[in-house]
């Protein structure tokens, strides 16, 4: 990132392909558009992009009040931009003016998109990319420096992705509808584009994990293991048992009927003739763990399923892998502490619905089951897995 010093010569210097200026946050897209265009780095001036927020166009001080919830509107940007840039949006004196600093770095792995659009910066012109652009971006992928869902699956063909679930459900989630009718590009280009292939047609790990028609040939681990007890304990009789396996958009749902099933709710009649229904389990707080386990898992460093075990007095949520990058045993679930492990699976399930906003799972799942009066979940973070467990209101 860069220092005062620079800062400061680029807000009054010269307009720059890497540098933009904005009197006021009142338009978030434009500044979206910009942070994507930064992120893809389309010249290849691998240079870090700025946006200076409260600053005119000659590079003044517009006088904008920079507080704690303006940098709060610009750092959940970031959750709109796919895959999730480097960035970070600062309080910076600068020249005699408060402005608030974004800081972008160029992605290792474009293209990146807002809301299904590629935008690049040609010159000081901001646009969507064209087939062309998009092709360019796409070469400029440095696998060697990716995470493991990034990485090709040797072996593996495109015959082996369900394409049919790819035209059906995936790239109409992934792609604004305009930017599919305006364009015809080729299958091949749609998958790679989408980081589900690489340039010379092998699916990556992602694209296994989004769209493959049989995972555990190449993923042994990629499933959830099901067991419900008759108990309390792993000795007790087991009840009902299964695997629920399939690609990303089965296997949530599945995990989705899994629940529904196995929830109970009880009724109780209050002073007046009404009548209250409320689960032993709120359902969105189990959802938000399982999707978390799912998201944050190591695919890589062990073949174990994330397992799912539900006892007469609770339900334990286990996920292969401790924890990862800037989070810790101490800081884990703390409020804006966030890492991404495997950053294509979280944009699947962001494209894909089953995430809304990044690093708000635990939060949501906290608010979730305190609103239904259950205790709040325990987790226990250790080296080689993380385990989430949620005690029944009852």
């Amino acid at each position: 990132m860069l220092t005062d010093t620079e800062l400061a010569s680029l807000m009054t210097g010269l307009e720059r392909e890497w540098v933009e200026r904005k009197a006021s946050a009142s338009d978030l897209d434009e500044i979206r558009k910009d942070l994507c265009a930064f992120a893809n780095d389309l010249a290849d001036h691998r240079r870090t992009g700025v946006v200076f927020v409260g600053v005119n166009d000659d590079g003044t001080c517009a006088g904008l009040t920079i507080d704690d919830a303006l940098l709060r509107r610009l750092g959940d940007m970031r959750d709109t931009v796919l895959p999730l840039p480097m960035l970070a949006v600062d309080h910076r004196h600068l020249n005699n003016c408060d402005v608030a600093v974004i800081q972008v770095e160029p992605s290792p792995n474009p293209p990146v998109r807002v809301r299904g659009r590629t935008w690049v910066r040609v010159g000081p012109t901001l646009r969507t990319a064209t087939v062309e652009e998009e092709a360019r971006l796409s070469e400029k992928r440095r696998w060697g420096n990716l995470p493991f869902d990034h990485t090709p699956m040797r072996g593996a063909s495109v015959d082996d992705l369900d394409l049919d679930l790819f035209r059906s459900v995936y790239l109409p989630s992934a792609i604004a509808p305009e930017v599919l009718q305006d364009n015809q590009r080729d299958l091949s280009h749609q998958l790679s584009s989408l980081r589900l292939i690489t340039s010379e047609a092998i699916p990556t790990v992602a694209g296994i994990l989004t769209l493959g028609k049989d995972l555990r040939q190449w993923l042994p681990g990629a499933y959830i293991q099901f067991a419900r007890y008759a108990g309390e304990k792993l000795t007790d009789a087991v009840a009902d048992q299964k695997e629920l396996d399939g690609p990303l958009p089965w296997l949530l749902r599945l995990v989705d009927d899994t629940l529904s099933v196995h929830i109970m709710t009880s009724s109780r009649i209050t002073g007046q003739p009404l009548e209250v229904r409320q689960p032993d389990y709120p359902v969105e707080a189990l959802r938000q763990l399982i999707r978390n386990a799912v998201m944050h898992r190591t695919y890589d460093a062990s073949n174990a399923p994330v397992r799912l075990y539900w006892f007469s007095d609770r339900v334990e949520v286990l996920s292969p892998g401790g924890p990862f990058g800037i989070v810790n045993r101490t800081n884990f679930g703390a409020p804006g502490i966030a890492d991404y492990r495997n950053p294509l699976v979280a944009e699947a399930l962001k494209v894909l619905g089953y995430v809304q906003r990044f690093g708000a799972g635990i939060a949501i799942a906290r608010s979730e089951l305190a609103r239904n009066g259950n205790p709040p979940p325990e987790f226990a973070v250790e080296p080689t897995h993380v385990l989430a467990i949620v005690r029944s209101r009852t």
